[in-house]
């Protein structure tokens, strides 16, 4: 069954050392959220993306891999997903270049920055 257009914004900020994705709803402000994630478990997904890089990772296996919180793992692929960092083909991610683990910090520290 299809979803209905949401029509929902999402914007990424650094504070206090967590990764913040804010999320709102256009239409119902009422459903606006934040999530966050802690700069170590962001460090923790982006290794667990380079040490999987073969065969790409789900979301699930790095949840269980570095027994993290599955908000915070979503946050942090989001992040990464957005910033190029990573791609996803078949419901697996693979990492964007071969320094992916670079790639991901250098744009926390980026949006950390502003």
């Amino acid at each position: 069954m299809p979803r209905p257009n949401r029509q929902r914004d999402v914007t990424f900020r650094v504070i206090d050392d967590h990764l913040e994705m804010h999320v709102t709803f256009k239409h119902q402000p009422d459903r606006n959220y934040v999530h966050r994630c802690t700069r170590d478990v962001f460090r923790d997904v982006a290794y667990a993306i380079e040490d999987h890089a073969a065969g790409g990772t789900t979301h699930e296996q790095i949840v269980h891999v570095i027994d993290a919180p599955c908000t915070q793992v979503n946050v942090a692929l989001a992040f990464m997903k957005e910033r190029g960092c990573v791609e996803t083909r078949h419901r697996r991610t693979f990492p964007a270049s071969d320094i992916v683990y670079e790639d991901a910090m250098i744009e926390f520290m980026h949006l950390a920055d502003h």
